[in-house]
């Protein structure tokens, strides 16, 4: 499995970088903690701004005979920690434990995915070298001989990567998609938040996913604040996001490498190393 150390602390240790700039984090309020953990550590005012709500899917009927099924399957494919916890959730909930698994091979898209399968006790038998789901497709195990292959893929109600059904799909593979949590967007900004978009004091909006993008949109529009985003900063943590910012946002100024929530805080530092250069810069 690829290993990549935790570069914002390592690289700046008792050095705080991002003093005086403040981040919003848009990710789900129960995923946030631990990116906010990782700004303050380098100086940042981290603000929670939970653009998604994270909830059980509307129906168990798909996901239910799947876990009924597990011994059909030789693959079990997560792109998230949402889809790992809630698909263990049922599993429990159904009496069975994480030993049914014991005979299926799980691939993972993502370190914080991969961690938490370990939280479980679990092991992640593929793990491809960059963390995005195409990554996941071009460097399958025994790609050219998926013929018969029966995979199982826990992910949003709403459809998760479909390039993973599609790719894997074409090259023979059986893949079973179902449905194992939901995520809305939310629609109300802390009032602490607000004032900070209204009176210019956000430096950094961070997106950890193309759906957190187009919620926060739809948010800020409410508090007719799209024109404050200007000023603003606009960190992505990977191509995927990156996209899906262009697309809604119209720019993204910063990308993680590696797409990992290091990755992008050690960008965001270095967005600001650059600021700070090019602010020092004498006038011609």
């Amino acid at each position: 499995m690829n290993s990549h150390k935790s570069s914002s602390i390592n690289k700046y240790s008792s050095l705080k970088p991002l003093s005086g700039v403040t981040v919003v984090v848009t990710r789900a309020s129960e995923q946030s903690n631990q990116f906010v953990g990782l700004l303050e550590q380098v100086g940042a005012t981290a603000l929670s701004m939970s653009c998604l709500c994270i909830y059980p899917p509307s129906s168990y009927e798909k996901l239910d005979e799947a876990i009924a099924n597990l011994h059909q399957f030789d693959w079990l494919i997560f792109t998230s920690t949402n889809g790992i916890d809630y698909f263990l959730e049922r599993l429990t909930r159904l009496g069975y434990n994480t030993n049914v698994l014991a005979n299926i091979k799980i691939a993972v898209v993502g370190q914080k995915t991969a961690a938490r399968l370990q939280e479980y006790g679990l092991k992640v038998d593929f793990f491809p070298p960059d963390f995005v789901s195409d990554s996941l497709i071009a460097s399958f195990p025994n790609r050219d001989n998926l013929q018969g292959t029966k995979i199982l893929y826990p992910q949003l109600e709403a459809g998760g990567r479909e390039n993973i059904v599609e790719e894997l799909t074409s090259l023979g593979a059986e893949v079973q998609a179902v449905p194992t949590y939901q995520s809305n967007c939310t629609t109300e900004i802390p009032l602490l938040i607000t004032q900070a978009f209204l009176s210019g004091k956000i430096d950094v909006v961070t997106f950890a996913s193309p759906k957190t993008v187009r919620c926060f949109r739809e948010s800020v529009k409410l508090i007719n604040a799209e024109s404050v985003l200007d000023n603003i900063c606009i960190a992505s943590i990977g191509p995927v996001t990156s996209e899906a910012c262009r697309s809604i946002l119209n720019r993204v100024d910063v990308e993680a490498n590696p797409y990992t929530l290091d990755g992008l805080t050690d960008a965001i530092v270095q967005w600001k190393q650059a600021k700070n250069i090019w602010a020092n810069q004498p006038i011609s």
